[in-house]
C-alpha cells in the first residue's frame, strides 16, 4: 500500500491550505483516515481523522480544520483554514482497515508533508 500525501506548504497566519492524501495498491477497505501533524522531537498527535460514523478533531483545531473523504478514490482531505504559527508541522497520513477479502489488516503511513505558517 502506498499513500501519497500533497498540499503542504508556506501561508501567513490566517491563510489556508488544503492537504490531501491517496492510497493505492492493496487496498480493500478503509475503516479510519486520519492526518497527525508531527513537530521534530515530538511524537505524532492526531488532528483529524474520518470514519463511516463520523469525523473526530483535536481540541486546537476544532472549528477551523474540515477533513473529507472520497471513498472511491480511497482519499481524504484535510480543509485548513484560519492557519496559527502553532499550527506548523510535518502533517502525515494514517490509514487503518483491510488490504484484501481476507481482512488481513492495513496500518500505513504517508510520507508526511510540511505545513510553515508565518506569524
Amino acid at each position: 500500500v502506498q499513500l501519497q500525501a500533497f498540499g503542504g506548504g508556506s501561508v501567513r497566519a490566517g491563510g489556508s491550505l488544503r492537504l490531501s492524501c491517496s492510497a493505492s495498491g492493496s487496498v480493500f477497505r478503509i475503516n479510519v483516515m486520519g492526518w497527525y501533524p508531527q513537530l521534530p522531537e515530538k511524537s505524532r498527535e492526531l488532528v483529524a481523522l474520518i470514519t463511516d460514523a463520523g469525523t473526530r478533531y483535536g481540541d486546537s483545531v476544532k472549528g477551523r480544520f474540515t477533513i473529507s473523504r472520497d471513498k472511491a478514490k480511497n482519499t481524504a482531505y484535510l480543509q485548513m483554514n484560519s492557519l496559527k504559527p502553532e499550527d506548523r508541522a510535518v502533517y502525515y497520513c494514517n490509514v487503518d482497515g483491510f488490504k484484501d477479502s481476507d481482512y488481513n489488516s492495513l496500518d500505513a503511513w504517508g510520507h508526511g508533508t510540511q505545513v510553515t505558517v508565518s506569524s
